[in-house]
């Protein structure tokens, strides 16, 4: 963008070598004016700090502030100071934006996950923002990088990311200071210099019409207060009008009683010159989730074609009302300066039923994007296929890899799409179905370790919807997600908290299912923190309902975990009756597979318990049973078991010709490097019941 760039919303995060998500940045042939700025913020870079005056290192990075209203330029201003020192900083630069488009703040925890997911590093899923600001305080100790960081509400969201190293650069953006940074060093924005402002009106009208009458042409710059934003926006109105002169629009604005900002005011000329459709579909644009626009946003919002929302679309590009996104797809984002505007529009001309029902809509539309998007991958599920036959041809996607792409790309937009429906408390049940749709989208897509962070945010959402509407259902389905989630991070108290609530929800929603899951996960919590009682209490109380229901496949698993818990509290008698009973069920059940891990685990404990004859027979039951299965590695592991225990019991040659079949039976699995022992350790041991679960 040039400097007349205007500022946008939403957090958006980019590394050295790629555009901003937002927008592009600007390039030495774009950028205009603010030659003294620079140069006086290349020198603020070099020059000693308090710290080095007094003798001692500097202990973080140095801040350059850019302060100024919307509308000035303080973004393009800071992309190119970024541009013209990126060499210096060889790991890179990364980019956020610390305020929402509504103008909330965006909180420390998910601006700091993002700039560590530019960095590609995987952060934990639920993490608290001191713990993910700490880990990337860590990730930057050991680079020299540059973080711009955009849009800065005040002085705390800034501190909690500055790196820790001297060699580092932040730029912040901001409306004005940021007090309580030690040593920052702030750079005011005015307006640009005249003959800046008069060349970017050249770029939109041509030079002909600034030279014929210059001094219009400087008395239209003085009523822009040579503000980037507002001259940009007159610039293109005398663009789309080929005929007018540069003194009427002077005139009209110098004569102009309204109030406001010189932005707001040629704002207001150029949406008074739209068609009343087109001016419907801009004012309703300010409810763009993260202001980013795409053309199945606008034609939900306005509820006209998608073609025509691309037309009406890039029609605003060309008046400067709306801009597009460096993107593989179409998308445009609103310029944050313009979002005010628009929704003070919105309370005028729009009654708030028809903005309920525009959000609605946008709402529904993406609903229904997001179950194309994981219908798509589906391609075995008849019921898919005739989900996605029955969808307009506009909500189709031509394959899985294209609507993985639209996803990616989107989901920025997607997450502050289901953040704002649940704010807004008037549209819970179409929320409740996005949060859903978005969840099986993006695990089908990305996985559900991928997407653990992301998922983490939806489910509080889940709970927090659940909660205010009294659905005890759904509050238990949301926290026993949330506490997989924690107990797969390693927060094993929290998660126990949570499951524990979520079998007091399940009981008041009378949800059997849910009960059992919390039941069995408190358990498993407990087992975690190897309370070995406490885990087989739990497991037992969740058995009883299994057997209640005559739910014999949970049955025979849960006998499964109460016997490994024995295990590791040395009840092997009591382990050794469990996997019995296991056994017992899995026979039923016709579950060949299972059977062979009941007999490998009965077989640990009867060796756990000195019984090495005994374990040697089950072993080779055991083998038997995975060979019906046709679980190989299986197989692999419970001959090097063989082997093992033959060792114990003397008989070395017995023993090398099991463990030479395992290593035939896996193949190139095993390292050469390994020796046979440690192929038992780390490529073949069996696992328990409890990590199978």
């Amino acid at each position: 963008m040039t400097d007349q760039a205007v500022d946008n919303g939403g957090t958006k995060v980019s590394a050295q070598g790629q555009r901003p998500a937002a927008g592009s940045a600007p390039t030495e042939s774009q950028f205009l004016g603010r030659t003294r700025e620079l140069k006086e913020l290349r020198a603020d870079i070099e020059r000693a700090g308090l710290d080095t005056l007094s003798g001692r290192k500097a202990p973080r990075a140095r801040v350059l502030l850019i302060a100024g209203k919307p509308g000035s330029g303080r973004t393009a201003l800071a992309e190119e100071l970024v541009r013209q020192v990126a060499e210096s900083y060889p790991d890179g630069v990364l980019r956020a934006r610390l305020t929402e488009p509504d103008g909330t703040p965006v909180p420390t925890e998910r601006t700091a996950r993002d700039l560590l997911t530019a960095l590609e590093l995987r952060t934990p899923a639920g993490a608290s923002a001191d713990d993910l600001s700490e880990a990337l305080r860590e990730a930057l100790a050991t680079r020299r990088a540059v973080l711009l960081l955009d849009d800065a509400a005040d002085a705390e969201q800034v501190d909690a990311l500055l790196p820790d190293r001297p060699e580092c650069l932040v730029v912040a953006v901001s409306g004005g200071p940021l007090t309580g940074i030690a040593d920052v060093r702030p750079c005011t924005l005015g307006g640009l210099d005249t003959k800046s402002a008069l060349e970017l009106l050249t770029r939109h009208t041509g030079s002909v019409r600034i030279t014929v009458d210059p001094r219009a042409a400087e008395g239209l710059v003085e009523e822009c207060a040579a503000q980037p934003a507002a001259l940009e926006l007159a610039g293109r109105w005398l663009a789309a009008r080929p005929q007018a002169a540069v003194a009427d629009l002077a005139k009209h604005l110098h004569t102009e009683n309204e109030e406001g900002t010189p932005t707001a005011r040629v704002f207001r000329l150029t949406y008074a010159s739209l068609p009343s459709a087109a001016a419907r579909i801009l004012r309703l644009l300010s409810l763009a989730p993260a202001g980013l626009v795409d053309p199945h946003t606008a034609s939900a919002l306005a509820g006209c074609s998608v073609n025509a929302a691309r037309t009406t679309l890039d029609d605003f590009v060309a008046l400067g009302l709306v801009r597009t996104v460096d993107s593989p797809l179409p998308q445009y984002e609103v310029p944050g300066c313009l979002l005010p505007l628009l929704r003070a529009l919105t309370e005028t001309h729009d009654r708030p039923a028809e903005l309920q029902l525009a959000r609605a809509r946008m709402l529904e539309r993406t609903v229904r994007l997001l179950v194309s998007c994981r219908a798509i991958t589906e391609t075995d599920s008849s019921p898919a296929r005739e989900k996605l036959a029955g969808m307009p041809r506009a909500l189709r996607f031509p394959n899985p890899r294209a609507a993985e792409d639209w996803l990616r790309i989107r989901r920025p937009a997607l997450l502050a799409s289901a953040r704002l429906a649940v704010a807004d408390g008037e549209l819970d049940t179409l929320a409740r179905r996005l949060m859903a749709a978005l969840v099986r989208a993006m695990v089908a897509h990305f996985g559900t370790q991928a997407a653990a962070p992301e998922l983490y945010g939806i489910h509080r959402l889940v709970l927090d919807v659940a909660e205010r509407r009294d659905l005890p259902r759904e509050k238990a389905a949301a926290l026993l997600n949330l506490g997989d989630l924690d107990a797969q991070t390693g927060r094993t108290a929290e998660a126990l908290g949570r499951y524990r609530a979520a079998l007091d929800a399940g009981r008041e929603a009378n949800d059997p299912y849910a009960t059992g899951r919390a039941m069995e996960s408190v358990g498993g919590a407990h087992q975690e923190l190897e309370d070995w009682d406490r885990a087989a209490d739990w497991y037992g109380r969740a058995l009883a309902q299994r057997l209640a229901r005559d739910e014999r496949v949970d049955a025979a698993r849960l006998y499964g975990r109460i016997a490994t818990v024995h295990t590791y509290a040395g009840r092997y008698g009591e382990a050794l009756r469990g996997w019995r009973a296991a056994l017992a069920g899995h026979r039923k059940n016709g579950d060949v597979g299972a059977q062979a891990r009941a007999l490998s685990e009965m077989a640990r404990v009867q060796e756990y318990a000195g019984r090495p004859e005994e374990s040697l027979r089950t072993c080779q039951e055991a083998v038997e049973w995975a060979r019906r299965a046709e679980d190989v590695r299986l197989q692999a592991a419970l001959q090097l078991r063989l082997a093992d225990t033959l060792d114990r019991l003397g008989d070395s040659t017995a023993a090398r010709l099991h463990r030479g079949a395992a290593e035939r039976m896996l193949g190139d699995e095993l390292p050469e490097s390994v020796t046979a022992r440690e192929q038992d350790a780390n490529a073949c041991e069996i696992r328990s019941a409890s990590e199978e679960d």
